[in-house]
């Protein structure tokens, strides 16, 4: 039921993310489920490195974050076939 809830979870965040950023046209489903769920990893990962431990509603806003932070960083290295660097 975990990994349900975080498929679900994630695909929300990527796609609120995608839309953030102007890249839900080139991204489907699955890719938006895997920068959720990454860019939640990236995220925390750079928030306990700032020494910012999120807890209740700022865990999501700090993995919608790192999605969109994951979607730039794909953006530039030209991956999502659109405008690089846009």
């Amino acid at each position: 039921m975990d990994l349900l809830i975080t498929l679900i979870i994630g695909g929300v965040i990527g796609w609120v993310a995608s839309l953030v950023m102007k890249s839900d046209a080139q991204m489907g489903l699955i890719a938006n489920v895997l920068i959720g769920i990454v860019g939640s990893f990236l995220g925390m990962w750079l928030a306990g490195a700032l020494g910012f431990a999120p807890d209740g509603p700022a865990k999501y806003l700090v993995s919608l974050i790192g999605a969109m932070l994951l979607i730039a960083i794909v953006r530039a290295l030209g991956l999502f076939g659109g405008r690089r660097g846009a």
